[in-house]
């Protein structure tokens, strides 16, 4: 769980100068600096993977994973992404850390709230995603220059430029795509998505 400065502060309340000591953690590889005031304690000390997508919800908020990075975490397309990308209300944003890429795109705050996911790993922690239908809208609202104005165009979309899995879409919640027309930008783009669902032409 990254922590910020003042929970570590706390725990060298004895300490005159506890930012030599937070220094020194952080030269002995103890704990990592993910930004100004927000840490987090490196593997060296509890044998556990960090979690880049539980990093990513606490280094810029409010903000879910979403776009390719939660539909590569689905399996919904094959590539790797090599920033962890995430939705948010505020301005964009991107961070280059230890911990690698974490990159936040601004969405419409009443969209933002749909169809968000809590992913519980081993019940040991949690953090928040896009559902698989939110992440394919995100991803469409985003990009600049998309043009989609028929169900034929937005199955080529899919199937070439994204190389989706298109058996996926069978099991699409229908109303998150609805409410995000409502919500969102792109409305014509997002109506073909929703008619290639109820039709499949």
């Amino acid at each position: 769980m990254p922590v910020n400065t003042n929970v570590l502060y706390s725990l060298y309340s004895d300490l005159n100068n506890p930012d030599k000591k937070l220094s020194e953690l952080e030269c002995k590889g103890l704990i990592i600096r993910i930004k100004r005031n927000l840490y987090v304690v490196s593997p060296k000390v509890h044998n556990q993977e960090i979690s880049s997508e539980l990093v990513a919800n606490h280094l810029y908020g409010p903000s879910y994973i979403s776009l390719e990075s939660a539909l590569s975490y689905y399996g919904l397309i094959p590539e790797r992404v090599y920033a962890l990308r995430s939705v948010c209300t505020k301005l964009y944003k991107q961070y280059d850390t230890q911990l690698g890429v974490f990159e936040y795109i601004k969405v419409p705050e009443r969209y933002f709230s749909i169809g968000i996911s809590q992913q519980n790993i081993n019940n040991s922690y949690s953090f928040l995603m896009a559902t698989p239908e939110k992440a394919l809208c995100d991803k469409i609202i985003t990009s600049q220059n998309l043009r989609i104005q028929s169900v034929r165009a937005m199955r080529e979309y899919l199937e070439d430029d994204l190389r989706f899995e298109m058996q996926a879409l069978h099991s699409f919640d229908i109303d998150i795509i609805k409410a995000c027309i409502k919500w969102g930008r792109k409305k014509l783009e997002l109506t073909q998505l929703l008619k290639l669902l109820q039709y499949g032409k």
